[in-house]
C-alpha cells in the first residue's frame, strides 16, 4: 500500500555575501543537526506560502521566493516519508533570531558547511541546486 507523503517546503537564502543561512534542529528528527529552514505545509497552504511561513516562525526573516529548486523524499523517524520542495529565496527583511522548533541559526560560507553537523544528504542537494561547489 502506497502511504501519502507528508508535504514540506524549505527556503535557501543567500545574504549578500553568499552565506547560506541555516537553523539547528531542537526536534528530532536530526535533533542538533543543521539544515534549512522549512517545515510541513498546513491544509489550504501552498508550497510556496509554507516556505515562507515556516521561514519566518523559525527565523524572524520575511522572504520572497524566487523559484523552486528541487524536490527530495525524507524518512519522517516512524516509517512515514517527507516530500520536502525546496525554493530559492530572498530576505525582505528582519534580523534573522532563532524562534519557533531552532536551536540556533547562522549564516554559513560554503566552506563552514563541511564541518557542521548537518541533516543527511543536504551537502548532496545544495550542490545538485548549484548552491553548494
Amino acid at each position: 500500500m502506497d502511504q501519502t507523503p507528508i508535504l514540506a517546503a524549505s527556503a535557501v537564502i543567500l545574504d549578500g555575501q553568499k552565506r547560506i543561512l541555516l537553523v539547528q534542529r531542537a526536534n528530532p528528527p536530526d535533533k542538533g543537526c543543521w539544515t534549512l529552514p522549512g517545515g510541513r505545509v498546513d491544509p489550504g497552504e501552498t508550497l510556496e506560502l509554507a516556505a515562507i511561513r515556516e521561514t519566518f516562525e523559525e527565523t524572524g526573516l520575511v522572504i520572497k521566493i524566487v523559484n523552486e529548486l528541487g524536490r527530495l523524499h525524507v524518512p519522517d523517524g516512524k516509517g512515514g516519508i517527507y516530500e520536502i520542495h525546496d525554493f530559492l529565496a530572498e530576505k525582505i527583511s528582519g534580523e534573522a533570531s532563532a524562534g519557533d522548533d531552532a536551536a540556533a541559526i547562522g549564516w554559513f560560507r560554503n566552506d563552514e558547511l563541511s564541518e557542521l553537523p548537518l541533516t543527511p544528504d543536504l551537502l548532496h542537494y545544495l550542490n545538485l541546486y548549484g548552491v553548494y561547489p
